[in-house]
């Protein structure tokens, strides 16, 4: 396959890119949203379509459950509209809701019922594997693509925008940092080939490198030395798994956006072929981060407990104390390792 032919559109996304554009007129007001705890694809994504819909024509404010990560404020710039501190009352006076890599609308947080009560449009554009409830009924989704920014390319493509360096910079941002690096199995070559043309439109690679990946606050690396001390290993399943306590984030003066990429760390253990990451966030609940190699579908296993995500990378919020899910997640991971 040649390079230009990576670059082709899948006709499946550029139908629903069509239909889905027709709510894309000049004058309306659009409101970005992404999951809680926004990553780097959230915020790649919702950086490069406000800037994109800029050019048919609309205005977009950002509006997400939690607060902006400021290690992603380089995407932002006084032509994009931020206003998440705002919460629920940014959605007032907006033409269309656009939700970006969610594929259920409780990962909206506290403004999951907001949304609910919106009348007008809900535009979904996102590649995670389906849910029960998704937080629109106008859909770009594919799981085949590698990150949402994947399928925001394909929209600027589709409907002739130019990708202008700022653009590219978020683009790059939502694949880099959902392929780890370009390592993960959803690194594709159409990927690479879409990285390529970010390169071409500006993107400094080095850059994106600093700014992402080496730019890590003493009390991160702090708090990961406590996390790995809490490393346990069942190498005959390759199962291995880490915890973090209440409390450790403020005790580091680290923030939730600075844990990503955590859950990684067990993952690498030689044999592993699932890890768990288990974060209590006070008030009897916990955040479980779910990664595996292999053949393992952690999304499967997450769905046991009302959570979801990809085959390799997935997440629950689940109730009860640290050590009384850790030991419930644990054990149905022994059983689900042991039955595959």
């Amino acid at each position: 396959m040649t390079f230009q032919n990576l670059l082709l559109v899948p006709p499946e996304r550029s139908e629903a890119i069509k239909r889905m554009a027709t709510e894309f007129r000049a004058g309306r007001v659009a409101a970005l949203s992404t999951h809680i705890n926004a990553d780097g694809d959230g915020c790649g994504s919702e950086t490069a379509l406000a800037r994109l819909l800029a050019q048919r024509g609309l205005t977009s404010r950002i509006v997400n459950p939690t607060p902006w990560p400021t290690m992603y404020d380089f995407l932002l710039g006084d032509d994009v509209s931020e206003l998440s501190a705002k919460g629920a009352r940014a959605l007032t006076g907006i033409d269309l809701l656009i939700v970006l890599d969610i594929s259920d609308l409780k990962r909206l947080g506290t403004l999951a019922e907001p949304v609910r009560a919106l009348k007008v449009p809900r535009l979904v554009i996102d590649h995670h594997i389906p849910n029960d409830e998704p937080a629109g009924s106008l859909v770009l989704t594919d799981t085949a693509a590698a990150a949402t920014g994947e399928l925001i390319f394909d929209l600027a493509t589709v409907l002739e925008l130019e990708i202008t360096a700022p653009i590219a910079r978020s683009l790059y941002a939502a694949l880099v940092t959902d392929t780890g690096g370009f390592r993960f199995s959803n690194t594709t070559p159409r990927c690479l080939a879409i990285a390529a043309q970010l390169l071409a439109a500006g993107v400094n690679p080095e850059e994106m490198y600093q700014r992402i990946y080496a730019s890590v606050p003493v009390g991160r690396l702090r708090l990961l030395r406590d996390v790995l001390s809490t490393l346990e290993v069942d190498e005959e399943l390759g199962l291995s798994w880490i915890s973090l306590a209440a409390g450790m984030l403020e005790q580091h003066g680290v923030k939730a956006e600075e844990l990503d990429g955590l859950a990684e760390h067990p993952r690498s253990v030689a044999g592993t072929r699932m890890a768990l990451f288990f974060r209590d966030l006070g008030h009897r609940q916990v955040k479980v981060s779910l990664r595996s190699t292999g053949a393992v579908d952690v999304n499967r296993f997450a769905r046991r407990f009302g959570g979801g995500g990809h085959a390799k990378a997935a997440g629950a919020l689940i109730p009860g104390s640290l050590e009384e899910v850790r030991d419930r997640v644990v054990e149905a991971a022994r059983e689900y390792l042991g039955n595959g």
